[in-house]
């Protein structure tokens, strides 16, 4: 298992991956991308049972599914640098033909892509389809799903959650990717919906807070009560507080890059602020 000082530099590496992704074809998602890094490479390198090799029925080991797809620059680093498919295949991202599209999808048989995520609302209803099936395969292992905040504006996951909870589905965790924004500003602005603890808590979920999104041993540790409390009746919650566009300082605090590539100037200086640590593609 990496250490934290391991963690933080694919960390650094995977935001360098995900800004000259998105900058080689000058379209993409960074600004999600980036607030989900620590979280990503952490799920995927320290707290999923992963086994080797790759097949769609993933019995035998915990699943992952993406539901805010559009970050996806993030999601094709993290599976690349965790043995998926080659690194140097990150250059094709939106490239046509290209097996990371700029959603991802599963008719090009994309290694640890389970769904199709272009459409936002779909991935906890998968997630759960998902959980269920572990459960009739007497499978004990854990389903991981990532929603945007913003995403649940999409009536459909309130019918899931709704379902999961009245199911019993506690073997799922739902992380919410808390950052506030969305494509046209504050979440508060487009769409307010009050308190999304009190909601999932509601509907009668079991709920976690990670105050700092963004910190590595925050994540570890609100995770590891996450899986503490799967098994017990309920699904569970982690409400993941991060800021979109972290470690890039032009990029934070602002709903501004949530779909915008930076330019060649824009580029060089995030890239001096996460200076390469295990090689670039």
């Amino acid at each position: 298992m990496p250490d934290i000082k391991q963690l933080q530099e694919l960390t650094t590496q995977t935001r360098r991956d995900i800004l000259r992704m998105v900058h080689a074809v000058n379209s993409g998602h960074p600004g999600g991308s980036l607030g989900c890094t620590e979280f990503l490479v952490t799920l995927y390198n320290q707290i999923m049972n992963r086994k080797e090799g790759f097949d769609m029925n993933g019995i035998g080991e915990d699943l992952f599914f993406l539901s805010n797809g559009h970050i996806s620059p993030v999601f094709y680093s993290v599976l690349a640098r965790s043995g998926y498919f080659p690194v140097a295949e990150l250059a094709t991202f939106r490239k046509l033909n290209t097996r990371l599209q700029g959603h991802p999808t599963t008719h090009e048989g994309l290694p640890g892509i389970r769904m199709a995520s272009g459409s936002l609302g779909q991935g906890m209803s998968v997630a759960i389809g998902a959980a269920q099936a572990k459960k009739l395969n007497h499978d004990s292992n854990l389903v991981y799903v990532l929603l945007g905040d913003g995403e649940l504006q999409e009536g459909q996951n309130w019918e899931a959650i709704m379902y999961a909870s009245a199911k019993k589905v506690d073997n799922l965790i739902a992380t919410i990717d808390l950052n506030g924004k969305q494509i046209d500003g504050t979440t508060d602005e487009v769409l307010c919906m009050g308190s999304v603890k009190a909601k999932f808590e509601a509907f009668d979920w079991q709920v976690i807070e990670i105050a700092e999104g963004n910190n590595i041993e925050a994540i570890l540790i609100g995770m590891a009560e996450a899986k503490a409390k799967s098994g017990k009746g309920k699904p569970v919650c982690v409400l993941l507080h991060t800021e979109m566009g972290n470690g890039v300082d032009y990029m934070m605090y602002s709903h501004a890059w949530h779909g915008k590539a930076p330019n060649d100037e824009q580029l060089a200086k995030a890239l001096e602020q996460n200076p390469e640590t295990l090689g670039d593609y």
